[in-house]
Parts: C-alpha cells; structure tokens; sequence
C-alpha cells in the first residue's frame, strides 16, 4: 500500500557545478531552484566546490553572519566552508567547501567505501581523486549541518547528489546519517558517455554490454563503480531521460526509480521590446566579428546557424555538423548567406589579437586575416578535431563562398576577449540552432534555443528530442519549432544528409514562415518549464523519505 506523500522540509543539492558554470548540470540547478525553494518547507541549500578562493566568485555572495555560529563549530572540526547566497534568481542558500584538508585522509576514505560498499577506488586517476574528496567532504558538511541545526526534531531531509563526483558522499550520509534521505541522479552514465566517446556502438548492442567489464576495458573501473554502488544504495535512483533509464539498466544493472525530466525558466528569456533590441545587437556582434575576421560584407538576412555544447566531437554530433556544413559549402544550390558558428569551448590560449585589435577600431574589412576560420588561438591547434577538420576540407571562408564556417572555442562568458558577450546574449541573434547529437541523456542546448525562438535540429537519440516529438501527433518536424532527426548507430551519412537538407529548407522559408516556426519554438519550450517538471522531483524525494523511514 502507498505511504502517505510525504514533503522535505529541508534539501541539500549537491554538485560540482554549484556555483561553478561548467556545463548542462549548471543550467538544471541554477534554473530550477527558485522553484524548487517553493516546494520545500524549510531551506533549500546547495553544496559546492569552493575554487580559486583568491578570485571574486561572481556567482556567489558571501554572507559572513549567515550560520555564524555553526560556521565557527565547523572551522573547530576542521571544516572550511564559506556560506551565502547563489547569485541567480531566487538567491538559494549555498555552502562552498574547501576540501583540500581531506586529501590526507584520501586512503582512509578509499578504504572505508570499498569495505562498507565495495567501491573501487583502486584505480583512480585524473579527475576521481579530486571529486570524491569534494563529495566526502559535502557529505561530512551536510551532517555537522544537519546534527547542528535538525537532529531530533523529526525534520525530513533530502540528500540530492547530482552525478558521479557527489556519489561518495551518498554512501556516506546513507551510512553514517541513515535518517537522512538519499537521492542520487545521473544525468549521463560515466560508462555509456565513454562507450560512445570512444566510438563503439551503444544503442544496438546497448543488451550485450556489461558495465563492469566495459570499465575495466575502458579504463573507467572507479568512476563506473561508484556510480553503480551508489545507484544500487540510496533510497532514490533517478535520471534524467527515458534514453538513459534503459542505458542505467544496462550498464549499472539498475532501473532508476524515477526519471526527473530538465526544465528551463522563461524568465531567462527577454520579453517583447527587450527581445527586439537584444536579438539586434546580437545580430550586429556577431556580423562585426565575422566580418573583421573574414573580410566578408555579410547581409542582414544571413542565415546564422550555430551548434553548441560540451567539446565531445561524437558524441554532441560536432563531427556531423560540420560534414554538413562543409558539404554545403561545395553544394551549388542557389540560396542565401549561411554562417554557421560553432560554439564550442577547446583549449584556448588566448583571444587572436589581430582580430581584437580590427574590432577595437571597429571599421569594416574588405580583407581576411589568416586563417579566417578561428576566434581564439589554441594550445593544441595541431590536435582540435575541429580545426584540424576545416584545415583539411580547404575551408577558408572566401568572400564568395556561400557558406562561411567559423569556430568559436572560447566559454562565452562575456569575458572571452572578442564577442564580450555570455552565451544567451548571442544565442538570441541566430536563426537556427543544430544538435545532431549521437550521445545526449537530455540535451539542453536546443531546449535552450527552442526557449529563445531558435528553431532547431536535434536526433532521436537525445532526451529531449523523443519528449520534443512526444509532443507531435505525426513526426517532430522543423516546422514544429523543433526537427528530429532519426539517428541509429550506422546512419552517420544520412543524418549529415538529413541536416543539410533541413538547413536549406529552413534558408528557403519565406519571412512569415519563419516567423511562425520560431513562435512554435517558443511555445514548445515553454511546455518545459519547471513548474511542469518540478512535480517529478517531489515525487522522487517522496519515494525516498517512504523508503528511508522503511529502513
């Protein structure tokens, strides 16, 4: 029989990305929490990393008479932490923790999760050792917190750890707080991502991998059998997509318990006038920069079209969007500019200082800079897949080229030193967006373009994609807001096809077709927003309050 419904009064959310703009799970915690603050009876407080101390943290506003005399206890256990608030709506409480002090311990605490649940740390390397001093150490936060303020006064408290770095302190509140509930979300399993980044086939033979044994070929044995304990041990195993439910069956032998779906806020979005103004100013960035690096005079109704995301070549469909675009480059159907801009961060040396110093004179060039494909210099320039790719392919955005192809490998922070300007603040100037992901549990990237009447392309085999066409009674198309495109592990050369032809389709609509596909966009995403998702979480912390009261 169920047990009655039951709601936290206090949850801490636990991530790497707290405070900490790294990738996708940033734009799910951030953008969920003002909402997330209104379910919870109490205090919702997040728990991050605290880096680069020396440096203003932009993200975070310290509070120092917040918790004051807790902090003072803590600092007597030998825990440094800095409290406030995260800069971003709703002003969430936040801990920021310096772990470096658990280093010492490292052993010890590799010791204690292999004994209590055979966890094998045995073979870490690279970020593994970092992570789990950072989760431990939340977790060690989390209970002094708990046993200062709530022990014994029958308060029900969720433990949200997101992703493999926070798995280690979900053991450690399940063994040494057990009246704490524990939810763990993977948001891409740490095995599948690699299965697929390093160019195996996962979805045909997803039935006849074994996680285990896959780990120790791909030398992942710790970060796969943390994620796996740790799924298998908490009173709340969820992830993010039904895609990812079947993988997280597969490779960690365990069905999550729930699937919390990613939502967006349309207050991240500006409104009417303010849209008109920005998306203008976008236009004239963009076009400014382009310019000064290629000589090219581009009109307005250039088609700008953009992919985005995490540096995973396959993996994100980089390689796929490319093909197409080089392919339409040598295509000769007649139709207008296409400049396609690939947003995606790679190792950056420094912003090219011959294009900053064109844009600081801001006049209009006539004559291109060398190699008049690339925003910023690169570290491993001989190494980038993408310019590598480009180099080869002969791309050199001649003026009379009908598709110009330009890479932007910086994090679009406002800071990088060329555009000025953070990632939505140009999104909102493109025309359309494209994600022909091969590996992607949700896929934020075109849920956040659809969010800025971006029309976009992405593949079946993204999270969002199969909720996108969920939504369509016949199959997604861009004239929807959003086109998925069917995508298998074979089918590479069709997909690359598929795009083109949607790109030119889309360059082909008339102004009032446009118009109307980008109002579809809009009203899609906001389908996703996170009053709509919210519910699925306060489920899953119901189920794990019921299951930690059952133990």
């Amino acid at each position: 029989m169920k047990k009655s419904h039951l709601v936290p009064d206090v949850v801490f959310e636990i991530s790497w990305e707290v405070c900490n703009k790294v990738g996708g799970i940033y734009t799910v915690l951030s953008t969920h929490a003002q909402v997330l603050q209104q379910c919870v009876k109490e205090k919702l407080v997040f728990i991050g990393p605290d880096l680069n101390k020396a440096e203003v943290n932009p993200l975070f506003i310290e509070d120092k008479c917040l918790w004051r005399e807790w902090v003072v206890s803590a600092a007597k256990e030998g825990l440094s932490v800095r409290v406030g608030r995260w800069n971003i709506p709703g002003n969430p409480y936040v801990i920021l923790i310096d772990f470096a002090s658990f280093y010492s311990q490292k052993n010890d605490i590799y010791a204690w999760a292999w004994e209590h649940f055979r966890v094998d740390s045995l073979h870490a390397y690279g970020d593994y050792d970092e992570a789990s001093m950072f989760s431990w150490a939340s977790a060690v936060i989390a209970e002094s917190f708990y046993r200062h303020f709530y022990a014994g006064k029958g308060k029900r408290v969720i433990y949200h750890a997101h992703e493999w770095m926070a798995c280690l302190g979900a053991l450690y509140i399940r063994s040494h707080v057990p009246e704490i509930a524990t939810v763990f979300t993977t948001h891409a399993t740490s095995i599948g991502r690699s299965i697929a980044g390093n160019g195996k086939p996962l979805y045909e033979y997803l039935w006849a991998y074994n996680g285990s044994q896959m780990a120790e070929e791909l030398n992942m044995q710790s970060k796969h059998s943390v994620e796996r304990q740790t799924a298998h041990n908490v009173d709340c195993f969820t992830t993010v997509s039904e895609v990812t439910a079947h993988e997280c069956e597969e490779l960690l032998d365990k069905r999550p318990d729930a699937i919390l779906m990613n939502g967006f806020e349309m207050d991240f979005v500006p409104q009417a006038h303010d849209f008109t103004l920005r998306r203008s100013k976008a236009r004239k960035r963009i076009f400014e920069v382009a310019n000064a690096l290629t000589g090219t005079d581009y009109p307005e109704d250039t088609l700008i079209v953009s992919t985005s995301g995490r540096y995973e070549f396959r993996n994100k469909g980089i390689d796929l969007f490319l093909e197409s675009m080089i392919r339409m480059l040598y295509n000769s159907r007649p139709g207008r500019q296409i400049l396609a801009l690939i947003q995606v961060p790679g190792w950056v040396a420094c912003p090219r200082q011959d294009l900053v110093d064109r844009l600081s004179v801001r006049e209009h060039y006539v004559t291109p800079l060398s190699d008049p494909v690339i925003t910023h210099w690169l570290h491993n320039a001989g190494e980038d897949r993408v310019l590598n790719r480009l180099h080869n392919a002969g791309v050199k955005n001649n003026a009379d080229d009908r598709v110009h192809i330009i890479f932007v490998p910086c994090y679009l922070n406002g800071q990088d030193g060329v555009f000025q300007t953070n990632y939505y603040d140009l999104l909102i100037g493109e025309d359309l967006a494209a994600y022909p992901s091969y590996y992607e549990p949700w896929g934020y990237t075109p849920l956040e373009a659809a969010a800025f009447h971006i029309p976009c392309v992405t593949t079946s085999l993204s999270g969002f994609g199969r909720w996108a066409s969920a939504l369509v009674p016949s199959v997604c198309k861009l004239e929807d807001g959003v086109e998925v495109i069917p995508r298998t592990d074979y089918n590479a050369d069709e997909v690359i096809d598929q795009l083109s032809e949607v790109i030119l389709r889309f360059s082909e609509m008339s102004v009032k077709d446009i118009t109307k596909v980008r109002q579809k966009a809009s009203r899609l995403a906001a389908k996703a927003q996170w009053k709509y998702f919210i519910s699925y979480y306060m489920q899953a912390y119901d189920m794990a309050l019921n299951n930690s009261l059952a133990r």
